[in-house]
């Protein structure tokens, strides 16, 4: 046997030591950041689920209220929940997009 067998190459040792050094990184950063962990992620989903389904629950029921108070000949339910929709998924996205900055 050769020792010269068992040496690796420059390039596969600087892969190696780069790849060992994002892991550690990526360790110290989840360390440092310890309140996102899968409850986070668990609370992130609830506020998204309820920051659309209460704006669409409310346009629903001021549009039933509309329709059973003036009637016409268009739906201000179906109207309202589309807008109630929409709201919320502007809501949702302005709680990702404040989380994911970091507050």
């Amino acid at each position: 046997m050769n020792d010269g067998d068992n040496k690796q190459t420059p390039n596969v040792q600087d892969e190696f030591s780069r790849k060992v050094g994002e892991k550690e990184v990526r360790k110290m950063k989840a360390r440092r950041e310890e309140g996102q962990n899968a409850w986070f992620g668990l609370g992130m989903f609830g506020l998204v689920g309820w920051s659309v389904a209460i704006p669409t629950l409310i346009g629903i029921a001021v549009g039933v209220w509309i329709d059973g108070k003036w009637p016409s000949p268009f739906s201000w339910t179906l109207m309202l929940l589309a807008a109630g929709a929409v709201l919320g998924c502007l809501n949702a996205w302005h709680w990702v997009k404040k989380e994911s900055r970091g507050g």
